[in-house]
Parts: structure tokens; sequence; C-alpha cells
């Protein structure tokens, strides 16, 4: 009910818009989408999978939430009217209304499909329009596969091989683990290992998943059941070479060209759930009544109120301001610039997320420990806030590029194992050359 600079009619009818969507197609089935993914209900959580998947793109939520601009070439789908950063900031807001899982129905295409048309696949134009409009149509599911056994923060080390067979194609060997919508995926987006170690020999594939030697499986996790996580093998799957995306060896900066956008998202995901947790918890105290009042008549539940309050409205603005730097900063100036402030702003919204799913369970009592009834989406999001705490980058490696960004150390102190290292190196380099002269005189 605020004045704002950031919104306009066009946004308003948005919201409108896409909430009708998820009122209509998302909430009503939430819990029994849930129950049918945990239950071991794959068929069922499939159907459910599938059917919210097309619903959303033919009314344009998949293709708002893959950046900017619109993906106008690959969809008949109109975009709204001046579609900037702010209508994909409403797009997430309203959608992850209903928590994670069910919200990361669309997250396979909005992480998976930006490399595959940034970057394009240069030897299969055809490939990359197919995989483009299969998937924004609904037809066909797209999913990121870089995470790995291993290790997922530290992209660089990933392990999975494409080796070149001198026929034509890559032979791509190894896994990737903890891939959102990996199992109901058709295409997948894979960051391999073309080169030497490092992250100059990393290169992306883009791979059907009726490759032979591809084989999928759901991965049993704490929450998200909806989004199907997946651990993918990879077992000397032959790929043709004109399947790579961009040039060889390109892989690492096509990568980080879209971290920034993924953690700016998931970071919006996070300020709805704590506003949901929020909104819930106002609701439920007017109503509950206890010692003979309503509960929110008690002082210290209007504290509680008070203090998720103050922090989401804090965390909101900031939210906002980063996505104004998105609509007025090039692609690249944001990758330039923006890199330690989404880091932190990704950081502060999965720990207020945190306290305010604690606050709300603290308010809703045993009905938010209940998985249906009126603490059903407190209980989700109490539930399900971790992948997005750890997804994308951890919070701890957001601190750290947070620091190294901003250049909190601007001229690091002497370690006085350097100049004992500068010593050995010194004296077997002396070594070496006497040898060297030694065997010459021979």
């Amino acid at each position: 009910g605020l004045n704002t600079p950031f919104y306009n009619a066009s946004h308003v009818a948005w919201r409108a818009h896409v909430r009708k969507h998820v009122q209509a197609e998302l909430e009503p089935v939430a819990g029994d989408w849930d129950a049918a993914a945990v239950s071991g209900d794959d068929a069922k959580a499939e159907a459910f999978f599938r059917r919210a998947y097309l619903a959303s793109c033919k009314a344009g939520i998949v293709q708002s939430l893959c950046g900017q601009p619109w993906p106008a070439r690959f969809t008949d789908v109109a975009a709204p009217e001046g579609y900037t950063a702010f209508h994909e900031l409403i797009t997430l807001e309203e959608v992850f209304r209903v928590g994670v899982g069910v919200g990361w129905h669309t997250e396979g295409a909005a992480i998976g499909l930006p490399p595959v048309w940034t970057f394009g696949i240069p030897g299969n134009p055809e490939l990359e329009e197919r995989c483009a409009r299969e998937v924004l149509s609904g037809s066909k599911i797209a999913c990121l596969a870089v995470t790995e056994p291993t290790g997922g923060s530290d992209v660089a080390g990933l392990q999975t091989t494409a080796l070149d067979d001198g026929n034509g194609h890559f032979i791509v060997s190894g896994e990737k683990k903890w891939i959102t919508n990996g199992i109901y995926a058709d295409f997948l987006t894979v960051a391999v290992r073309t080169g030497g170690p490092g992250n100059s020999g990393l290169s992306m594939l883009l791979i059907e998943r009726n490759s032979p030697g591809l084989q999928v499986r759901k991965m049993l996790c704490q929450g998200v059941w909806a989004s199907g996580t997946t651990f993918v093998t990879f077992e000397d799957v032959r790929v043709p070479k004109s399947n790579l995306i961009g040039e060889l060896n390109e892989g690492f900066k096509q990568i980080m060209y879209n971290f920034n956008h993924e953690r700016w998202a998931l970071a919006a995901q996070a300020v709805r759930l704590a506003r949901t947790c929020l909104e819930e918890s106002i609701r439920h105290a007017r109503t509950r009544k206890t010692f003979g009042k309503f509960l929110v008549e008690h002082q210290v539940i209007q504290h509680k109120l008070c203090e998720m309050g103050r922090a989401c409205e804090s965390l909101q603005s900031w939210m906002e301001s980063i996505t104004f730097q998105l609509c007025t900063m090039t692609k690249e100036e944001q990758n330039l610039k923006l890199g330690g402030h989404i880091a932190l702003l990704k950081v502060h919204s999965t720990k207020l997320c945190e306290f305010c799913a604690r606050e709300a369970m603290q308010i809703f009592g045993g009905i938010g420990y209940t998985r249906t009834g009126k603490g059903e989406k407190v209980e989700r999001i109490y539930r399900e806030l971790r992948p997005i705490a750890i997804g994308g980058g951890s919070e701890e490696i957001m601190l750290n590029l947070a620091a190294t960004q901003f250049r909190f150390v601007e001229r690091r102190s002497p370690d006085p194992r350097d100049k004992r290292i500068a010593e050995l190196q010194e004296e077997l380099r002396k070594l070496r050359a006497s040898g060297d002269e030694g065997r010459a005189k021979l």
C-alpha cells in the first residue's frame, strides 16, 4: 500500500496473473504432490510435475524465470508489457508462496536453458532451437547438471570427463548429484572436463536423456520432494561433439556467467518464504485463542511478529535495490560489480528465513509441526529451506566470495614459512644446476 519507484501498472497486472495461476494450479495440489513424492508414488508425482510445468509454460511463468531479456525467439507466449527483472521478482514472490519443492518445478529450465541460448550450440543450431522451444512449450523438461558427489561449490574441481574419441564424439563418464528436476529431464546441460585440471579445462554439453549409458535415480532428501532431486550417472555416454555449448574449455566462464542471476533468484525465494511465515503467523494469531484471548493479543506474540516484520521489510528493500541494479546494468557490469552484493544478500535472506520459520513454528505450536491443516505452509518452509542456504553456493562460500570481491584484505601478512620455502627452492635450484654442470663435464 506504500508508494514505490519500482512498480507500475504492468507489474500490478503481472502479479494478478501469476497469483491467479498459483491459486489455480499449484496451491490446491501442493500437499498431495508432496505426499506422492515422499511416499514413493513416483508415477503420481511425475504426473503432478508435468501437469504443473505445462501449465506454467502456457502462462509464461517459466519464461519469466529465465533472466533478461524475455526469450521471445523460442516461445510464442508474449512478455508482460515493459518486462524487466521486477516482473521476474514478482513471479518468484508469487510462485514460492507454496514452498520450495513445488516452486522448483520451474528450476531446471530457469538454470539449465540460459547457457544454451546465451552461448549457443555452434555445431548444431537445430538442437539449440529444438531444446529451447520444446522446453518452453512445456513438452520437454531441462535441468542443469554441475554438482558432483565430491563437491558442489568447488566447480573448478569437478571430475566428470568428456574424452574425444577421435570419431566425432565425446565419451562422457562420471556422476552428478543433487540435480533438480533431473529424474524428469529430457535435456541435461552438463559441465564436463574436456581439458586439464582447474577451471581452464571445463566445457558444457547438452546431452539428451535417451543417450545410452545415462542413468538417473531419485534421491531421498529432507525436503523439496516435489522437485525431483536426482543422482545422474554417465557410463561411457557417447555425445556428438556438435552438442558442445559455446567453445571448448570455456565451460567455467559459462557457469559463472549465470551465477549472479541464480543466486539472486534463490535469495528472492527465501525472502518470499520468510514473508509467508510472517503472513501465516499473523493470520493464525488473529484466530487462535489461548487463556481467554486471541494469541495476537499476547505481548510476547506481538513482539515476535514485529521482529519478523522489521527483518522482512529491510530485506525486501535490499532485494528491490539489487533488482533495480539488474534493470540498469548490462550483464557484464552486473557480473563485475554485483557478485559480492548478491552473495551477502543470499546469506542474509536464508538466515532471516530460518529465523522467521523458527518464530512461526513457535507461534503455531504443534499445528506448525503437522504437514496438513493450518500449519502446512510453515511446516513445509521449515523443512525445505536448507537447499536454498546450500545450493548455488553455501553461506560460507558466499561470505568468502563477498570478502574477496570487496577486497577486505588489501595486503596479505607475510608468512614466515614463505621465506623458508623460498630458501629451500633456491637450494634445490643450485643443486640441480650443479648436477647439470657435472653431467656436462662428463
